[in-house]
């Protein structure tokens, strides 16, 4: 009996030990370490002083070829580039100076410092002039009735900057440019990008660059309305001018209906007339801003450029005679 008790107090502790250590595994709970706190507190205060980690371009990061990059990108946009001349459409001038500058500083040799490297300004130049006319032709073509005035708005509004910056970026040309600056300035990007337009020209036709142009800068006008990219400051007058050309007489306002007159926030609503004809109505919280939302309406009617409008017509460039005759002047 002695023996007995004595062998349970030598077993106990195992037994303490055992039920201890399986109790600390079932009530495990899986949280950041001790450390991790004044971690992360110490690299918090580092990015407040410091300020974000200055931007690297993508060359300036592993795994990069140049060569296959830009071979790439004419294989993601399913077009068939000259290497070379794609190479050339990506060096811009302001590289070359640096390049040669930064050489100078390191006391290199005169033929060392000298790049032979041929920059994008003839590329550029052929690229903006075949965009320009092909544009101002489609537009000329899809909105026959609408004035000069409007189609040089409209071309004006598809080469700016804020469009074509936002359209090289998505097709990633900021990666492969070489400039002095980065992040890339948006006036040598948009350089750029006319002249990746121009190699394209050179190395497939204008009619592979026309297909290129309407499918990346044409379709940036869905869900614009015209009078948003060409502000109209009489519209009035302006419509006027036109039913002038149609000889027609000139157009009549009329309230047609109104209604919280004597409220804060009214509405009327004014019908111009021609011929006893009505042509456009409009709303408006005066009577006055009524008639020249009326006026823009029938000015959209006259131009073809209302919301029930067919959609653009995709099918491929046949007009090419413009773009390649302006090319040539």
């Amino acid at each position: 009996m002695a023996s007995a008790v004595l062998f349970r107090s030598v077993l106990n502790p195992f037994r303490q030990r055992l039920s201890l250590s399986q109790s600390i595994l079932f009530t495990q709970t899986r949280e950041k370490k001790r450390w991790m706190k004044s971690y992360m507190l110490l690299m918090e205060r580092k990015k407040k002083l410091e300020g974000p980690p200055p931007l690297k371009p993508r060359s300036q990061q592993p795994n990069w070829d140049y060569h296959a990059e830009v071979e790439a990108f004419g294989q993601r946009l399913h077009e068939n580039f000259n290497l070379d001349l794609l190479k050339i459409a990506f060096i811009n001038p302001c590289y070359i100076t640096f390049e040669e500058a930064r050489r100078r500083e390191l006391r290199l040799e005169r033929e060392d410092i000298a790049l032979n490297l041929k920059d994008n300004q003839q590329l550029f130049e052929k690229g903006s002039l075949f965009a320009d006319a092909y544009l101002q032709d489609c537009f000329s073509s899809a909105y026959p009735n609408l004035p000069v005035d409007g189609v040089k708005a409209l071309t004006s509004h598809i080469t700016g900057s804020q469009i074509l910056c936002h359209v090289a970026r998505n097709l990633a040309v900021e990666d492969l440019i070489l400039s002095a600056e980065f992040p890339v300035p948006q006036e040598v990007l948009q350089k750029t990008f006319f002249a990746v337009v121009g190699a394209l020209l050179e190395s497939s036709g204008p009619e592979r660059a026309s297909l290129f142009i309407r499918d990346f800068l044409i379709t940036q006008l869905i869900g614009k309305d015209l009078f948003e990219i060409w502000p109209l400051v009489n519209p009035m007058g302006l419509l006027v001018e036109e039913l002038k050309k149609r000889n027609m007489s000139l157009p009549e306002s009329r309230l047609t209906r109104q209604s919280g007159a004597g409220t804060v926030l009214p509405v009327f609503f004014v019908g111009l007339y021609s011929d006893k004809q009505l042509i456009a109505e409009g709303p408006g919280e005066t009577v006055l801003s009524a008639e020249e939302e009326a006026a823009r309406v029938a000015l959209r009617k006259i131009y073809g450029s209302t919301e029930n409008r067919p959609p653009w017509d995709y099918s491929r460039p046949t007009k090419q005679h413009v773009t390649v005759k302006a090319l040539s002047s």
